[in-house]
């Protein structure tokens, strides 16, 4: 009986101490839009990060289904480590997919950036917070390049393209499927030009497809290259060597545009901020290790950004 009495007491201080070791609350920011800040002092002012999510209907965590790596997660945790605040949310889609109320033709890109900027005005006000930064990934890049000039302290873009999507799309479909390319650049032309195309080949339906078509006009009218040239803040552009999704040339054209950012490539890190140091296999393996930690790298550059 002592021996049974001993066990959980050890499970209740195990799960008092993992409550306690981060200082977190739940925020609401709208129907849609929830997400967890992370506070280490109580009792002054601290620099907030809001952290973006890529695309797709991923969590706070960095997560999605059949993906589950926690790379905001541990990102979030390790800044709070080096006093810190965070917040990070659920992309809309995530709320949207359990509500039953996904309808592809009606998702657009600039709802996330107005996602993105009712974020920034609540913290705005929050007087326990000295600073606001934003941290956007991937598709979060050009999100927080959008939501940093409304008002936000500086930026820091991970793994964020430097074209606008349509042109990504035309140079990944020259590495990986060449016989595309010409076809792809005529249906995104004709998009621009009419705000629909019928012209793609099967091949291309996943990327064309009717229902598709509204969400990535409103996506490819945004150059990062402009928008990040308008930034006044102080900016950060990061990018890994070992990021199958976006290359670092990419990164380049980002750094071309803003020349007085701070840019910084991180040997060995991948899109999702995890050390790989073999294959592409081992690469993708990474995707779905939810407690293989993130990059310590990355968090010392982000953090000394923000301190600095």
């Amino acid at each position: 009986m002592k021996n049974a009495l001993l066990i959980i007491t050890l499970l209740v201080c195990s799960i008092s101490f993992g409550q306690e070791k981060f200082n977190a609350e739940e925020v609401k920011i709208s129907t849609l839009i929830e997400g967890t800040l992370l506070v280490p002092d109580l009792e002054r002012p601290q620099p907030l990060a809001i952290i973006i999510a890529g695309s797709g209907p991923t969590t706070r965590d960095g997560n999605q289904q059949m993906m589950v790596n926690n790379n905001l997660k541990l990102l979030a945790e390790g800044l709070y480590e080096n006093s810190i605040a965070t917040f990070r949310y659920d992309k809309r889609l995530v709320k949207m997919m359990k509500l039953g109320r996904v309808v592809e033709e009606k998702i657009n890109f600039d709802d996330f950036v107005k996602d993105a900027n009712e974020v920034l005005a609540l913290f705005k006000k929050d007087k326990r917070f000295s600073k606001i930064y934003i941290i956007g990934h991937s598709q979060g890049s050009l999100i927080g390049m959008l939501t940093a000039q409304n008002g936000a302290d500086g930026l820091v873009s991970i793994a964020g393209a430097g074209q606008s999507i349509d042109a990504v799309i035309i140079d990944q479909l020259e590495k990986q499927a060449p016989g595309l390319k010409d076809n792809a650049i005529q249906s995104f032309a004709e998009m621009r030009k009419t705000g629909q195309t019928k012209t793609y080949s099967d091949g291309l339906s996943s990327i064309f497809r009717p229902s598709l078509q509204p969400f990535m006009n409103s996506w490819m009218k945004y150059n990062p290259q402009t928008e990040i040239a308008k930034l006044k803040v102080p900016v950060l552009i990061v990018n890994g060597t070992k990021d199958l999704q976006v290359q670092i040339s990419e990164a380049e054209l980002l750094q071309k545009a803003k020349p007085d950012a701070q840019y910084l490539l991180i040997d060995k890190m991948n899109h999702i901020f995890k050390q790989v140091d073999g294959s592409d296999m081992e690469n993708q393996k990474t995707y779905n290790l939810y407690n293989l930690p993130v990059m310590p790298q990355l968090i010392s550059a982000v953090s000394e950004f923000i301190k600095k």
